[in-house]
């Protein structure tokens, strides 16, 4: 698997995923952010209206 991949599935930086290549520890020494999104909030409300455009005809929609 290519640099580029393993940095595409990860999040990291390619820098990154070659240094700890590089380095003889497996694991990063600082814990990952998990962020959320900012349609969180709101994820609720906009399947409900997809989920009723979805039944309107193309036109209507």
């Amino acid at each position: 698997m290519s640099i580029r991949e393993i940095s595409r599935r990860t999040g990291l930086a390619r820098n990154t995923v070659k240094k700890h290549l590089r380095s003889e520890e497996s694991e990063p020494k600082y814990p990952r952010r998990v962020s959320s999104s900012k349609l969180d909030p709101y994820a609720e409300k906009l399947a409900t209206w997809l989920g009723i455009e979805a039944t309107k005809s193309r036109k209507q929609r």
